[in-house]
């Protein structure tokens, strides 16, 4: 049994505080804003993130960081990837030599591109920063609904350590050592999310949406590679399952608010619509950042960014990702 604080009490962080207490550990849920830790109290469940999911009375919430994290054996880091700087950098002084925290965002830093264990690590020293990533819907794992996620760790006695105390008969977990890898594949897939809802909006059909998982897989792959990660996480449960899941269920917020662009709507409205923090939109100039420092074509991502903050037209768009040069589907796949 271990005692776990998460930090960051939306959705995704309740269902993992559920899941934890589940597994037998002492879990404590913290969140910076009160009228959050006043829901949870009174109502045992947030009401707006997460819905029908009841937090049992052997998690205590609590509204003081530092009593949150004291003598914690991990911290599950959750809150919004705009906020995890802010939110790290609450931790300096707080922490024991070695603490272990945990990752469970998904985006990259657009002022430094770092991606988000990389911005713990340089607002907090001498920890261990770990992730935790895959195709999980907090809606599902909530509800324990069967789910599998990779955990990215420095060393594999940590990364099995972690293994342990998230693992289930409803939540499988499997080790790496590709933190990097990981990240990317979570962070960038959001991005891709948006255009399947976009082309969702569109009315288009199960052909363009197999053709964006798949082509938006090759760009991930392309600059993860580019980057030093393994090509098999990204064809694996960060990479092309996350991306597979949040391309098409309606529990994501980035496809819904990109059907909701696709309709028409500008960024702005369909945020505010999906009352959620839509992460894509925060990876997409990141994304495209990084395209360009590596020197990598990513021509959704492009376009993505386009439409986001260029006002170009989704049609439009989509035309011209249409009719871009004749290419071969892979490099490795010519003739000699």
């Amino acid at each position: 049994m271990a005692n776990v604080t998460v930090l960051g009490a939306g959705g995704w962080g309740i269902a993992l505080a559920v899941l934890l207490n589940n597994n037998g550990h002492n879990v404590t849920i913290w969140s910076a804003l009160e009228k959050e830790i006043d829901m949870l109290k009174n109502e045992k469940e947030n009401k707006v993130c997460l819905p029908g999911i009841i937090i049992p009375d052997s998690i205590k919430i609590e509204a003081d960081l530092k009593e949150a994290v004291t003598d914690k054996d991990v911290i599950v880091l959750a809150v919004a990837s705009k906020f995890t700087r802010q939110t790290a950098g609450r931790l300096n002084g707080l922490l024991k030599d070695g603490q272990i925290i945990v990752n469970v965002a998904k985006g990259i830093e657009e002022s430094t591109l770092m991606t988000l264990t990389e911005v713990i690590e340089d607002e907090v020293k001498n920890v261990n920063v770990c992730v935790l990533s895959g195709p999980s819907h907090a809606e599902e794992v909530g509800k324990g609904l069967p789910t599998t996620c990779v955990v990215g760790a420095k060393t594999k006695d940590l990364a099995l350590y972690l293994q342990n105390i998230f693992m289930s008969n409803v939540f499988r977990v499997y080790t790496s050592s590709d933190i990097l890898g990981i990240e990317l594949g979570g962070a960038l897939k959001n991005v891709i999310a948006l255009a399947a809802g976009m082309a969702d909006g569109l009315n288009y059909g199960d052909n363009t949406k197999a053709a964006l998982i798949t082509r938006g897989i090759s760009e991930i792959s392309r600059l993860g590679l580019a980057m030093g990660a393994k090509e098999a996480t990204l064809f694996g449960l960060s990479g092309i399952g996350d991306l597979i899941v949040t391309c098409a269920s309606m529990h994501s917020r980035n496809r819904r608010a990109g059907i909701l662009m696709g309709q028409g709507k500008t960024m702005d409205e369909a945020v505010n619509e999906v009352h959620m923090v839509v992460e894509g939109i925060y990876s997409a100039k990141a994304a495209k950042a990084l395209s360009e420092k590596y020197n990598v074509s990513m021509p959704i991502i492009t376009a993505v960014n386009q439409i986001l903050f260029e006002n170009k037209n989704v049609k439009d768009a989509v035309n011209e990702l249409m009719q871009r040069d004749k290419a071969i589907e892979h490099s490795q796949v010519d003739w000699d």
